[in-house]
């Protein structure tokens, strides 16, 4: 009887920190400001370089159902996005980009509107600088392991994985 695989079944009580603090963490932003982690935790990568060091998103202010001349279904909200001075300006002008860069990560069309704040954005929101590229036997073990995948943002982001978890200077727990 003993012959079940024991890493076929989760652990009891086991939980790793990230779920534990999303599944508090969401609901409160969620009924706050109408975002998830999911949204903040990608925004560098929605956004892209231009813009991540100097924009965050506050909140998503979704209409109410049963308003005049709503017939039902989903309608967009409004996307409410700080912003580090001048700056502004060039994000209001990518704005119909970012829209569907934004619904695309959503998978349906869940904001119509952004509205831009001007305003410091904190330097906690500011990320760790990326890893520096891999060489050698590290840089060789992660090509080997990314040899067949075709699509390029697949690739790019298991590089980017690749070089985070390969990285020299990652601490040993």
């Amino acid at each position: 009887m003993n012959s079940q695989k024991k890493s076929a079944a989760p652990r009891k009580g086991v939980f790793q920190i990230s779920e534990v603090a999303n599944g508090i963490v969401d609901p409160v932003l969620a009924r706050r400001a109408g975002i998830n982690t999911a949204l903040l935790g990608s925004w560098d990568e929605i956004v892209g370089d231009s813009f991540a060091d100097c924009s965050r998103p506050e909140k998503i202010a979704w209409p109410r159902r049963g308003e005049p001349g709503e017939e039902g279904g989903h309608r967009p909200g409004v996307l409410t996005i700080a912003c580090d001075g001048a700056r502004a300006l060039f994000l209001s002008h990518a704005q119909g980009e970012l829209i569907a860069r934004i619904n695309g990560f959503f998978g349906y069309p869940a904001i119509g509107q952004i509205r831009i704040v001007q305003k410091p954005v904190s330097q906690a929101a500011l990320h760790r600088p990326k890893p520096r590229k891999l060489e050698g036997e590290r840089a060789r073990r992660l090509a080997d392991m990314m040899e067949g995948i075709t699509d390029e943002k697949l690739r790019a982001a298991i590089e980017r994985l690749g070089t985070a978890v390969l990285s020299p200077n990652r601490r040993s727990r």
